[in-house]
């Protein structure tokens, strides 16, 4: 039950946030244990001066190409599973859109079933579907 912030640059077209959201999910269901239908995603397209990074930093080069996700997930996965997915996603949106590597960042963070709320202001217990 990932929910995933995509922050990029405002000269992503509306095709290319298209394709990005669609890699993003396929790359999850594929590699992060997500199923098909859980797909929670907020995309915030902003000018250069709204996103302030670093080129250099743990990287070789960024461009104003620059994605970063930032993904909030329910239950913890494996340092395997995370490394396929980064490789999975990175590789795929150079493929598809050619983004490269260099500006393809990915920050996620964990929390526990009684972090959500999905609906009706009920916390979420998968012991009780």
């Amino acid at each position: 039950m990932p929910v995933t912030r995509i922050t990029l640059g405002e000269h992503y077209t509306d095709t290319q946030l298209e394709a990005i959201s669609t890699i993003l999910h396929q790359s999850l269901t594929e590699t992060f244990a997500v199923p098909l239908n859980d797909c929670f995603q907020i995309v915030e397209r902003l000018p250069r001066c709204q996103r302030i990074f670093d080129l250099h930093y743990q990287s070789g080069k960024r461009s104003d190409n620059f994605v970063l996700f930032q993904i909030t997930a329910g239950k913890p996965r494996t340092a395997e599973q995370k490394k396929n997915f980064y490789r999975t996603l990175s590789q795929r949106l150079f493929a598809a859109l050619g983004i490269h590597g260099d500006d393809v960042m990915v920050i996620i963070q964990f929390n526990t079933a009684d972090d959500w709320s999905f609906s009706q202001g009920e916390m979420y217990s998968p012991e009780a579907l």
